[in-house]
């Protein structure tokens, strides 16, 4: 019996990675290592493509896809301008800087873990007491690899993104699992035509 009988069905259970749980997201970034059986990973570049351009993927590489403008506050600010920003702008946080230095970063759930729930008015509360201070950062190099893994184990859900002291930008947990899946369409698209094109009895 040809082993490429396996290759429709491990066709079937990448494309149902597509559709898993957000919390299941860090096992869809390595769907491809799941499947040792699947005779193709091995033909015609098809595993050496997958992993170089895995490899490839910086923080920088999903920047250049985001807007240039840089969503921050000053710490003496109030809350509420925080608030007002991540509304306007569509996003869930905040960089706080002061003097084009980096001090904290503010989120929707600061704001209603330490705001909202004991009761304190957001137009009286400055950003400062309400900010993550000295917030972990990554560089525009870093791997995004490596940035997924620290988001997954230290429960990050947005890292500022840090070149040469400079401040430039900001990934979140969205903007890395976005690129996953479609890095997962892109296989996908490679597996399906392989099947395609593959001759009679395999």
């Amino acid at each position: 019996m040809s082993r490429h009988r396996f290759v429709p069905f491990a066709w079937h259970r990448i494309a149902f990675g597509l559709v898993v749980p957000i919390t299941a997201w860090t096992r869809v970034a390595c769907v491809q290592y799941r499947f040792p059986e699947i005779p193709i990973r091995a033909h015609f570049g098809f595993q050496s493509a997958v992993r170089g351009r895995k490899s490839m993927k910086t923080v920088n590489s999903v920047l250049v896809q985001k807007s240039g403008t840089l969503v921050h506050v000053r710490s003496g600010d109030m809350l509420v301008e925080a608030l007002r920003q991540m509304r306007d702008n569509r996003v869930r946080s905040v960089l706080v800087i002061d003097d084009d230095v980096l001090v904290g970063i503010v989120t929707q759930g600061d704001s209603a873990i330490r705001v909202l729930l004991p009761g304190l008015d957001a137009k009286q509360t400055p950003v400062s007491q309400v900010m993550t201070r000295n917030p972990v950062t990554v560089k525009p190099a870093d791997s995004l690899e490596g940035c997924m893994a620290m988001m997954a184990s230290r429960g990050f859900r947005h890292l500022p993104v840090v070149d040469a002291g400079k401040v430039v930008g900001v990934i979140s947990i969205g903007d890395v699992v976005k690129d996953i899946i479609q890095d997962l369409q892109l296989n996908v698209g490679e597996l399906t035509r392989y099947i395609m094109n593959d001759g009679p009895g395999g």
